[in-house]
């Protein structure tokens, strides 16, 4: 079962990342000025939060096989909508929806901590969510080496029909689980902000990550521009070959759910976010080689991708132990948040790219887990306050 939603996670999250490495050819077809590129990717994560804040929490209140069942159909749609697309409008509505059906995989990831023990949770939570990144890692190889030898609209018509297949395949074999909340819909909502204010480990763990979702959602909606432009002239096949280097990243899941089992979430959140940064400062240093370059670009891409891998197990893993009745809402607002950092990177990124070059695109990336360092040094004082006081 944990293997089943892995793969389950990991291709529904996959829909969510078919486009960035295509942002220049669907550009090209469909009018979008490079500016604008951006909007491909930032409104498949804007929908993406609406559905995190308006449908993952009706997890907590619906049978939770149908509500997956449904939104992988209306995923399937809007996938199939975007290969038909012919002008800017209709594929950045498509966009939209994509996102908005892809919340499916925020439903599967509390559904496993639902079916774990307390004392092996964060590995259970690490081995789904490594299926999720790995689905992510490999959405980008897997478009660029399509749209490659077929086209960009072959690209989404075949997530269509994988993604519906899915639909019917989770309804065949998911147990059923029907939450015990007696709550309405609009009280659900109604809690959502209740939940926000009262919790302090959800706010933090928030802002950790949405710093370095903002980073990596600029990295890799920028990298592909620059990996075919005049630097590099990379393919898309070249393009897929980068993209898979920075699978490696996900390795760092598993591990990061064993040490939040064992207790060490405060200093392993420390790790990713530097991770995080180095990601970005590795890039700064420009030789003169091109292939030294490019290998530069592949370590930092899988730096990068190992502080965020090990970032989201561990908020994940946290927010999991705080009781069965509120899990879905609570994955529910922390995905919407971080995703909110995820859509201001991607959009940042690429506007810094067409106006003011690589550079400053990096120095900006860098910027954004730097800003969630300085929330975590807070937290470590103020743990290290109240160790002081207890000892006194």
């Amino acid at each position: 079962m944990v293997a089943l939603l892995a793969g389950a996670s990991g291709l529904i999250a996959a829909s969510l990342y078919y486009a960035q490495p295509l942002v220049g050819p669907i550009s090209a077809a469909t009018g979008l000025s490079p500016a604008a590129a951006g909007l491909i990717v930032t409104l498949t994560q804007a929908g993406y939060a609406i559905g995190l804040l308006f449908v993952v929490p009706l997890g907590d209140l619906l049978e939770n096989r149908k509500l997956v069942f449904c939104a992988l159909l209306f995923a399937a749609a809007a996938l199939a909508a975007a290969a038909a697309s012919h002008s800017a409008t209709q594929f950045l509505l498509a966009s939209l929806a994509i996102g908005l059906g892809s919340v499916a995989a925020q439903v599967l990831v509390p559904f496993a901590a639902h079916l774990s023990h307390e004392a092996t949770r964060g590995q259970t939570v690490g081995k789904v969510v490594s299926g999720l990144l790995l689905g992510i890692m490999l959405a980008r190889p897997a478009a660029s080496l399509i749209a490659d030898h077929a086209s960009w609209r072959v690209v989404f018509s075949t997530a269509s029909v994988l993604v519906a297949l899915l639909a019917f395949v989770l309804r065949a074999r998911l147990p059923e689980r029907v939450p015990s909340s007696g709550l309405t819909y609009g009280a659900l909502i109604g809690s959502l902000w209740r939940l926000f204010r009262t919790t302090p480990v959800l706010r933090r763990r928030a802002a950790y990550h949405a710093g370095l979702f903002g980073a990596f959602s600029m990295f890799w909606t920028v990298a592909p521009l620059v990996l075919e432009g005049e630097r590099f002239h990379l393919s898309q096949t070249g393009i897929a070959l980068f993209a898979l280097a920075g699978m490696a990243g996900a390795i760092a899941s598993p591990f990061a759910g064993k040490l939040a089992d064992k207790g060490h979430t405060l200093a392993a959140t420390a790790g990713a976010l530097l991770l995080g940064i180095l990601g970005f400062a590795l890039p700064l240093w420009e030789p003169a080689s091109r292939p030294v370059a490019l290998g530069m670009l592949v370590i930092a891409a899988i730096v990068l991708d190992m502080g965020v891998a090990a970032n989201l197990v561990l908020g994940q893993r946290a927010l999991f132990a705080m009781g069965a009745e509120v899990r879905s809402r609570l994955n529910g607002i922390y995905f919407a948040l971080f995703f909110a950092g995820g859509a201001l990177g991607s959009a940042t990124g690429a506007w810094m790219l067409a106006t003011h070059g690589w550079r400053a695109a990096l120095l900006t990336g860098m910027a954004f887990p730097a800003a969630a360092l300085l929330c975590w040094i807070t937290e470590a004082l103020a743990v290290r306050t109240v160790a002081a006081s207890q000892r006194a």
